[in-house]
């Protein structure tokens, strides 16, 4: 199913909410890219290795993958490289932000994402996938991962439908969850592959919290962001999976960089990729906040 937004909902999603981080001497800035990425994808850092460099205060390299998630030259770089860029929630956040607030219901604390909670029982259908995150604070060029951070995921369903919101969907809340940092920073979802809708390019959004407490209104959030999926990895799931027919025209009619949110650039929001259509895919970005 395309989802096309109208001109008003075009504009309150360009300038929807740009959050709290602005207001936190904290957060250094929205843009802060340095030259050294070039044309390389997603940071994943070399912290989650066993060489000692996710220690707090450590300055922690990583290794950048090339935009389409596959095999190809690798560049050390350092997480100072910037903090993961601050983005519109959107018009669909279900964060409180526009009246509706899924952040306060008991059930939201989950992993698994893939169905509704609570009083709604729809599940959402669609290439399996798993979203990893690992969430650090930046301070200089040094990265400490964020035990005890909190995370909300959310993301359209493969017809390009957001839960909530959507009228075929509206009754229900799945694809939206929230989960707890361990000690490394790293966060975990099941969930299913988004489709692609009229408008935008193959996305997922997420906040950071300081804490599960912090995760329950928008006005408490670190940083609002949102993951970028390769192209390659799109076509592949568009072309070959069932529920996912409209996805490919979309594709084609939005281009990655003419994209509303990601034309200003999205090496630090492309996600790495690991899968295939057939067993499932494994997404996974670094979050420097």
């Amino acid at each position: 199913m395309s989802h096309h937004y109208p001109a008003d909902l075009t504009r309150e999603l360009e300038d929807h909410d740009l959050g709290l981080s602005h207001d936190l001497p904290r957060i250094l800035g929205r843009r802060r890219l340095l030259s050294v990425f070039g044309g390389v994808g997603v940071v994943a850092l070399a912290g989650c290795a066993s060489d000692g460099s996710n220690e707090p205060g450590a300055t922690t390299s990583s290794s950048a993958a090339p935009p389409n998630g596959g095999a190809g030259a690798e560049s050390e770089v350092s997480v100072a490289a910037g903090e993961i860029p601050e983005e519109t929630a959107g018009p669909f956040p279900g964060d409180g932000s526009n009246g509706l607030n899924v952040l306060t219901e008991s059930g939201i604390v989950r992993s698994d994402i893939t169905s509704s909670f609570g009083s709604a029982s729809g599940v959402a259908e669609g290439v399996p996938t798993t979203v990893r995150l690992t969430v650090y604070d930046l301070d200089g060029e040094a990265a400490t991962a964020l035990s005890g951070a909190a995370v909300y995921l959310w993301h359209c369903s493969r017809e390009g439908e957001y839960s909530m919101y959507s009228e075929a969907v509206a009754d229900e809340n799945f694809l939206r969850g929230v989960q707890e940092a361990d000690a490394n920073g790293r966060v975990e979802f099941t969930t299913i592959f988004p489709g692609a809708y009229d408008g935008r390019w193959p996305h997922m959004h997420f906040e950071v919290y300081q804490s599960l407490a912090d995760a329950t209104s928008y006005a408490n959030k670190l940083r609002t962001s949102q993951l970028a999926i390769p192209e390659e990895t799109c076509r592949e799931v568009y072309g070959a999976a069932e529920g996912y027919d409209a996805s490919l025209v979309n594709l084609d009619a939005t281009p990655l960089d003419s994209d509303m949110v990601f034309s200003d650039g999205y090496s630090l929001q492309m996600a790495k990729v690991e899968g295939s259509a057939d067993d499932g895919y494994t997404l996974t970005l670094t979050v420097p906040v």
